[in-house]
């Protein structure tokens, strides 16, 4: 099956793709007797829910495209050259992971990375066919209305002290140093952000991935944006669930804010 799914405009179009490239869950069959079967029942490194909570876009006119399998497979926001992304000490699990995120062992046979010739089939297989329905779902948009841009959505722990000891805020928007979007697209969705309850930093602890540094091209009209959250924004606090009220409150920020971004994107 493809590594992806699509979820269609279900009315007029506007010019923005959302993206949720580790809410996937499933291991391709002749991969999953490889790793450790207490582990891959609930891969914990997921991006819970994030679909689910971003499942209004389509009734917005923005089309979804989500990923299949799980990011312990191959991490679609990696750099496919395995660059580091930040060089600040923070541990970072890889393209083909062989960790999780606090370093235990993926793998039944422990190994400690994935080879060169597998990790290009899975680039084959799994990466690149996401990417490159991304930048056909661009193309098509922007040839209709000029510019575009591409959303991308990620859910971290609230605490994750292989990358930081404390805390992270609410919301982390991420332009890559302001070099991915229009400064007034960032200006809009920080604005739209910050109106909200929840606490907000831009770029730190998190710029956006690969995915944003990669699309983001706004000399070319070709914007793109991650927001990163903390789980408890929308599930509950052991975050292991989803929870209603608190997602409906997210949602309704969520919504304003790719409404203001879907109106200055179609303003003249």
């Amino acid at each position: 099956m493809p590594p992806y799914k699509i979820s269609a405009a279900a009315t007029p179009q506007v010019p923005i793709v959302i993206s949720v490239p580790h809410c996937g869950t499933a291991f391709p069959d002749e991969l999953k007797d490889q790793y450790e079967p207490s582990l891959i029942s609930a891969p914990d490194d997921t991006d819970w829910f994030v679909d689910q909570l971003y499942d209004f876009a389509p009734a917005m006119g923005m089309t979804m495209i989500s990923a299949v399998y799980s990011r312990w497979v191959i991490d679609l926001n990696r750099d496919p050259q395995s660059k580091p992304l930040y060089t600040d000490g923070r541990i970072i699990t890889g393209l083909c992971p062989t960790t999780d995120f606090l370093g235990k062992s993926l793998y039944g046979d422990q190994r400690t990375e994935v080879e060169k010739k597998e990790v290009e089939r899975r680039l084959q297989a799994y990466y690149w066919p996401y990417h490159q329905k991304i930048g056909e779902l661009l193309d098509d948009l922007k040839s209709k209305f000029g510019k575009v841009l591409l959303w991308d959505c990620h859910s971290i722990r609230q605490v994750v002290p292989t990358i930081q000891q404390e805390k992270f805020p609410d919301l982390i928007l991420g332009s890559a140093d302001q070099t991915s979007a229009q400064q007034t697209l960032i200006d809009t969705a920080l604005k739209n952000l910050e109106s909200a309850r929840y606490s907000l930093q831009h770029n730190h602890p998190f710029k956006g991935g690969f995915i944003t540094r990669n699309f983001g091209k706004p000399g070319e009209q070709q914007h793109a944006l991650q927001l990163e959250m903390s789980k408890v924004n929308y599930m509950d606090d052991a975050e292991l669930r989803y929870d209603n009220i608190r997602a409906d409150r997210m949602r309704e920020v969520l919504r304003s804010t790719l409404r203001s971004l879907a109106d200055q994107l179609m303003s003249k």
